[in-house]
């Protein structure tokens, strides 16, 4: 076996490939579940080709726990998409739970546990019962058979048992022990011929073609010749190629994409032609293939076997040898041309010449490679504006074949930012396929009907991002089901409908991503909210807090209002876990609330944590990056626009708008800055909580495409302050955080407006003493 070839390589992929497939099954069978009379009979095809790539795949490696409950759960299958069982909604509860069992199996084999049978027999009884009907269970799957190279030292007993090495054993095929047997084959009508002739390299892919055989006995009755003309002499041969052809005969009410499917993972390594046989064609074909069971030359240089004893089963096609047996050289057989009532596999029976035409070509690659490349092409990125900087320094006068070639540059650098970012940008559907499960269990445990709803779930964002989003997600579902979402009674009280709604949705907005999850149940009971609070110490008896800033009390570590501990919700640490993990990916969480109509939670997160684009600012002797996505406009205000309102706050009018101020140089205490904003910039963004806000700057810098280097990992959240940069000049600039600005600078005026209502009680309560 070559040096380089490593089996936990092929493994590796398998098991990702397995995560890939008992997600796009569970999917399916969200499908099948929600439609159970009117299921789509691709759906179940879909879940099938999953289960039966799976095993395949297990069949490779011998995993016989995950062979062996995937050959009863595709039988199942196979049966539900040939209508012989009709679905119901115990059957489609026990297919998901066989999905739960599956994805255990896989997960055991990847991490090398010693295999269980415990864990699926009950699970597995189960599905042979639905597959029977009546209560039988199904027969179990065959032991894969292997190839054995026969060893001449073993005992006479030894090779009784293990017989001839060459030669395999297929289950339940008949044996030509003598004239009865060969009689025996007179009544087998083959209606199928497969010839099989693997490409030399087949065996170093995981591949094992004897596991084929045993696939395609569970089929029906099949009968296989093998041919030994490519054989070469035993003390040069190479283990790990494979030098045996096959001509497979098989009898069976399947159709020809059940025989395909069977070739599947090796349709790409091999000439293989499934040939449809009419009655006497096949006639002639079986009692040709008797005959060629018999031996007629040997491999030359092949040493024979020592004698046997008479009842020692050593065929090719079940046939019993006896004294000294040669080996049989085949004729090659020869492909037959294609006709009509052939099929020429040449990919997996799942696609048709007219969808694979358009279909996309795509590799795996490991994301590591991918956030070198990342890593490398922000570099790039920052190579390139230091260089163009320090350019313009020298060259004040450049000539305009310089300025157009860093023109080019620029260019070509953002080409490639943006096709190295395009890698790693994948749906969200990843994520959202694994909600309407949850919905259903949560539902189920609190006996509240509920309708999921998904809008934007082919809306892209960087993988990074999709990877961190099940766990905000999920918190925020079981807080609507929860806490959101009614008791049918209480429903029916109000005047609502029975069941119950909660949309999920995802979109893009100002160059970030927004994902928002909503329900129609009673919203937050504010009441009960603040008296938790209170209650907590998170706030005085004599707060004065408004509607949307008690509904963020949810997010405080440690806060419930659940009356109970359950395995649902309860113990204070969901919304918490939210916020912290949405602020850790640079994004931003709102929730919004209106007593007895529901509650809507809205995630804002970047497309990437890679690169943005920037508008660069100056206030005072700092730089600061405000995100391109943000900026509306920025202006000039003359004096009569701008208006100083009671608590200290500042706005300014623009067309008849009235938008708040944001201090820079107040919030970030910086010296030398520019106050008044008519003698400054005024530079418009939208945030999402407050609308358009105005940040006071000394002067705009320019734009430029900035790499995001993040603070979390060295720093507490800054507010404010969403990441850094690194400039071309080398120096750091921080990126802000508008929507963090803004509430800065709405927590200053509300402390401003608390000063100037002591400061008035004060000067109330010293005029009243002086009058007495």
């Amino acid at each position: 076996m070559p040096q380089d070839f490593n089996l936990d390589q092929f493994k590796a992929t398998y098991f990702e490939e397995c995560q890939e497939l008992l997600a796009a099954a569970e999917e399916h069978l969200a499908i099948v579940q929600k439609e159970l009379t009117n299921v789509d009979v691709e759906v179940l095809h879909a879940i099938f080709r999953c289960v039966h790539s799976i095993k395949g795949g297990a069949g490779a490696f011998n995993f016989t726990d995950l062979i062996s409950f995937s050959h009863i759960f595709e039988t199942l299958l196979d049966k539900l998409r040939e209508g012989e069982i009709a679905i119901s909604p115990q059957l489609a509860d026990r297919l998901i739970t066989a999905v739960d069992v599956l994805a255990i199996l896989v997960q055991k084999a990847q991490q090398d546990e010693v295999e269980d049978p415990s864990l699926w027999h009950d699970i597995a009884e189960d599905l042979k019962l639905f597959t029977s009907g009546d209560g039988e269970p199904v027969e179990e799957i065959q032991e894969p058979v292997g190839l054995v190279i026969k060893d001449y030292n073993l005992t006479p007993e030894e090779e009784e048992e293990q017989g001839w090495g060459l030669f395999i054993d297929i289950p339940d095929a008949p044996s030509l022990s003598d004239d009865s047997d060969v009689e025996d084959l007179k009544d087998f009508n083959p209606n199928y011929r497969i010839t099989f002739v693997p490409e030399p390299h087949l065996l170093r892919f995981a591949n094992e073609p004897l596991l084929l055989v045993r696939e395609l006995s569970t089929l029906g009755t099949c009968k296989a010749t093998a041919d030994l003309s490519r054989m070469v002499d035993l003390d040069v041969i190479n283990p790990d190629e494979a030098y045996l052809s096959w001509i497979f005969e098989l009898e069976t009410d399947r159709k020809k994409s059940d025989i395909e499917e069977v070739f599947e993972f090796v349709v790409d390594d091999c000439e293989l032609v499934i040939e449809k046989l009419d009655p006497e064609t096949a006639k002639i074909k079986s009692d040709d293939s008797v005959q060629m069971a018999a031996p007629k030359q040997n491999v030359q240089d092949v040493p024979s076997p020592p004698t046997v004893d008479a009842d020692a089963e050593i065929s090719v096609e079940e046939k019993k040898v006896v004294e000294k047996p040669a080996v049989p050289q085949l004729e090659k057989p020869k492909l037959p041309e294609t006709k009509k009532t052939e099929t020429q596999v040449s990919a997996p029976a799942a696609a048709t010449p007219s969808s694979t035409a358009g279909k996309i070509s795509s590799i795996r690659v490991e994301l590591d490679r991918v956030d070198r490349l990342v890593n490398m092409v922000g570099e790039l990125v920052i190579s390139q504006a230091m260089l163009k900087q320090q350019a313009e320094d020298l060259m004040k006068d450049s000539s305009h074949v310089m300025q157009q070639g860093f023109e080019d540059l620029s260019a070509h650098t953002r080409e490639l930012q943006e096709s190295v970012m395009a890698i790693r940008m994948q749906p969200v559907k990843s994520v959202f396929a694994r909600i309407p499960r949850l919905v259903r269990e949560l539902s189920g445990k609190l006996d509240k009907k509920i309708d999921l709803i998904t809008h934007g779930e082919m809306t892209e964002v960087d993988k990074t991002v999709i990877e961190q989003l099940m766990d905000p997600l999920t918190h925020m579902i079981r807080n609507s089901v929860d806490h959101g979402v009614e008791t049918q009674e209480e429903r029916a009280a109000f005047g609502k409908p029975e069941r119950a709604t909660i949309t999920l949705s995802a979109e893009h907005r100002s160059g970030r991503i927004q994902i928002e999850v909503s329900d129609d149940g009673k919203g937050i009971d504010r009441e009960r909210v603040l008296q938790k609070a209170i209650e907590k110490g998170l706030l005085p008896m004599d707060h004065d807090l408004q509607d949307e800033e008690i509904d963020n009390l949810i997010f405080a570590p440690g806060f419930s209002t659940a009356q109970t501990v359950s395995d649902v919700s309860g113990r204070g640490v969901g919304m918490d876990v939210v916020r912290r993990n949405v602020v850790s990916l640079g994004g931003r969480i709102s929730v919004f609330s209106t007593p007895g109509k529901g509650t809507r939670f809205l995630m804002s997160l970047p497309l990437t944590l890679a690169v943005l684009d920037g508008m660069i600012v100056r206030c005072g002797s700092e730089k600061y990056i405000i995100p391109l996505t943000s900026v509306i406009e920025s202006i000039h205000p003359l004096a009569e626009e701008v208006e100083t309102l009671v608590n200290g706050g500042t706005v300014v009018c623009v067309r008849g708008e009235y938008i708040r101020i944001v201090n820079l140089f107040r919030l970030f205490n910086i010296k030398g800055a520019i106050e008044n904003p008519t003698e400054g910039l005024v530079v418009i963004v939208e945030t999402e909580r407050y609308g358009h806000v105005g940040i006071i700057v000394d002067e705009l810098l320019g734009q430029q495409q900035v790499v995001i280097k993040s603070l979390e990992e060295n720093y507490d959240p800054i507010a404010g302050i969403s990441a850094a940069t690194i400039l071309g000049n080398g120096k750091v600039s921080l990126i802000l955080d508008v929507d963090g600005l803004a509430d800065m600078e709405h927590g200053t005026e509300r402390r401003r407006t608390f000063a100037n209502l002591e400061q008035q009680v004060l000067l109330t309560g010293e005029q009243a003493h002086g009058h007495d």
